[in-house]
């Protein structure tokens, strides 16, 4: 078992008293919600964040946990604030939509989902790792890590969606866009989370509605290839074209095609981009890390290819990928709202209080993990198994609504994980300075900036 004393701890923010946090949040005013969490909420089962006109209540207990995302009777849909900041990049489309309205898209677009079936996706992901690679071998400067990942994913996902590659400059669009929609969207801004009441509506900004215009610009550009007529493609956006109905056999309207196609993109490669910029981070920090992931690719691959069946026998590269995803969960919180007046255990819950499960504190929560801060792969080791609680790690949701692309994920991080270590040395540019913050999804504060070389 590797000491505790000797792991290494990557950037966080230091939790601080609720009154202080709120202060450190105020000053920084980057809309980081990261920075609101006292130290408490580490150590709470459930309480309040602080105060706020609406009540904001962080739930730990994995039993409770369960309950709200399982969600039996509807009592807790997302979060009003989430909604509303979501709508202009993806309409009411199955990420947002709850209830019946819920229920009718997933039953529409579920055929489609099997297309995601990772051995099916396993090709276009080799594709999109060729390409990678070939832009690597050609970069003789220094390069955003966040940018590189952020198009590898998206030429990941667009190949298996839309049947072809992305272009560099809509990549480029895409990222900048995606990042001033996480920076200025209503949802973090701390007045609204701290002063407004329970669903009052959201206006959000015009440089908001102007990034998911471009967004939408560009699926709407690759969804039209589809409708148009003459062309044949046997993809995901094909599959959800089809969809229809049960009851009155409608198909979705080209709105709702860039929809619930956004959702598919923008879900299926942001929250990659975003577990896979930290697990290079933490590879190119720890050469110990590198040099076991080399010989472990040495081991099962040997100097051949990676193919699919070696992507489930490389345990090492896997326990770094779920190492990451708990200190750096993709999706920071699952964030709900109470319908009605209930109970969570025995506390009472008045309607339109804000329930935040939060994937980043549970991951890191000091009842429920050793060393909650070190970054240990091998606490994933079967021999360590009892170390773990059950309940308390939950980097693709559970229940429902529990990501249905947790597979393709792992596939592709393993994938890129064995091919990129294995071909490069990456060193980056000031990783002391790197520092955690959580909009939407976990992304660095600035960009992480680095260099590479054969290896």
């Amino acid at each position: 078992m590797v000491s505790e004393s000797i792991l290494y701890e990557p950037p966080r923010p230091r939790p601080l008293s609720p009154v202080l946090a709120l202060i450190r949040a105020a000053a920084r005013g980057d809309g980081d919600l990261l920075s609101l969490l006292p130290a408490e909420a580490y150590r709470m089962a459930i309480g309040p964040l602080g105060y706020s006109r609406r009540s904001i209540l962080i739930v730990n207990a994995p039993d409770l946990v369960r309950g709200i995302l399982y969600d039996a009777k509807d009592i807790f849909p997302k979060n009003d604030l989430m909604v509303d900041a979501l709508e202009p990049l993806v309409g009411n489309s199955i990420f947002v939509s709850s209830g019946p309205e819920w229920r009718r898209q997933r039953a529409m677009i579920d055929p489609a989902f099997s297309m995601m079936r990772v051995n099916r996706a396993f090709t276009p992901m080799v594709a999109a790792v060729d390409d990678c690679e070939a832009k690597l071998d050609a970069e003789t400067g220094r390069f955003s890590l966040d940018l590189l990942m952020s198009h590898l994913t998206a030429d990941v996902i667009c190949r298996t969606v839309f049947s072809t590659s992305l272009a560099t400059q809509t990549a480029h669009d895409v990222f900048e866009a995606f990042t001033v929609f996480e920076r200025s969207v209503a949802q973090v801004e701390y007045r609204r989370l701290i002063m407004d009441p329970a669903f009052k509506p959201v206006v959000q900004k015009p440089e908001v509605l102007a990034a998911c215009a471009k967004i939408r610009g560009h699926l709407g550009d690759l969804v039209d290839s589809h409708l148009a007529e003459g062309h044949s493609f046997d993809d995901i956006a094909t599959a959800v074209i089809a969809a229809r109905d049960a009851g009155d056999q409608k198909a979705f309207t080209r709105k709702e095609l860039l929809d619930q196609l956004g959702v598919l993109f923008l879900a299926g490669h942001e929250t990659s981009a975003s577990a896979l910029t930290w697990v290079f981070f933490l590879i190119a920090t720890q050469p110990e890390v590198v040099r076991r992931i080399r010989a472990e690719v040495a081991e099962v691959v040997g100097e051949g290819e990676v193919e699919f069946e070696h992507t489930r026998r490389m345990p090492y590269i896997m326990n770094v990928f779920r190492e990451t995803l708990r200190l750096y969960p993709p999706i920071t919180f699952l964030p709900r709202v109470a319908l009605e007046d209930t109970m969570l255990g025995e506390r009472r819950v008045k309607r339109g209080a804000m329930i935040m499960v939060a994937p980043w504190i549970l991951h890191r929560h000091e009842l429920y993990w050793r060393n909650p801060h070190g970054f240990d792969p091998d606490r994933f080791l079967p021999d360590r198994k009892e170390e773990l609680t059950p309940g308390a790690y939950l980097p693709f949701g559970i229940g429902p609504r529990v990501c249905v692309g947790a597979a393709f994920a792992q596939t592709e991080a393993a994938l890129i994980v064995a091919r990129l270590i294995r071909r490069y040395d990456f060193h980056l540019e000031a990783p002391e300075a790197v520092r955690p913050a959580a909009r939407l999804t976990t992304r660095p504060t600035r960009q992480i900036m680095c260099r590479v070389a054969r290896a």
